[in-house]
């Protein structure tokens, strides 16, 4: 009887110190995993890459009424810090290229083009409540074709950044109606604001086999 109570405590005794070890386990991953929440963790360094989520466009919308609309949009980040959740992964928006767009601003005679300025972007990507997504120092030029030339109009993020949402449910990362102000370009044919609206993903790890979708923990 006495050797089964020995036997019986240096058992629970163990299975407190396993307890404890198996549940620092499971919280080991850091705030991007791939493959699944939870997953294996995203390294520094990592190329993340994504297209516009099918069927959408992104869009830069007047408060007047008028539009440029593209249907072809990618990005490129460098991941430069993942740390353990709960915190904030740091990438480099190093690329982000505009195909497709069109436009029903009167004065354009051809197809618009867009571009981002002086890449590339600090982007933080956070775990707390939303998964909120910031891109600082935010800049582009939309060039229209008109009859008198090429407009050149550059716009500017207010408070130089935008803000989004990731989704693990899609992999997504959203922007909506972010607002941008025009700081040079000639007017009136260069609109004086506009919001820019886009949804990319699925977002993937390129630097691994496959791909796979990456999450926020």
């Amino acid at each position: 009887m006495r050797k089964f109570l020995v036997l019986a405590t240096a058992a629970a005794a163990a299975l407190m110190v396993a307890v404890p070890a198996m549940a620092a386990t499971a919280a080991s991953h850091d705030v991007l995993t791939y493959g699944k929440v939870g997953g294996t963790n995203v390294k520094v360094g990592a190329i993340l890459k994504a297209n516009l989520k099918k069927g959408t466009k992104a869009e830069f919308l007047t408060p007047g009424g008028t539009y440029v609309k593209c249907s072809s949009v990618s990005f490129t980040d460098k991941v430069t810090k993942n740390p353990r959740a709960k915190g904030t992964a740091d990438e480099n928006l190093t690329a982000q290229t505009y195909r497709n767009c069109t436009t029903n601003l009167s004065i354009a005679t051809g197809k618009p083009s867009v571009a981002l300025n002086r890449l590339p972007y600090k982007t933080t990507l956070g775990d707390s409540r939303g998964d909120p997504v910031t891109v600082n120092g935010t800049k582009a030029t939309i060039t229209l074709s008109t009859s008198v030339g090429t407009l050149h109009c550059l716009y500017s993020a207010k408070k130089s950044k935008t803000t989004g949402s990731a989704s693990n449910s899609s992999q997504t990362i959203a922007f909506k109606s972010q607002p941008f102000t025009l700081t040079s370009g000639a007017r009136p044919g260069c609109p004086t604001s506009g919001a820019f609206s886009a949804t990319f993903g699925p977002v993937e790890d390129t630097s691994v086999h496959g791909d796979p979708h990456v999450f926020v923990n």
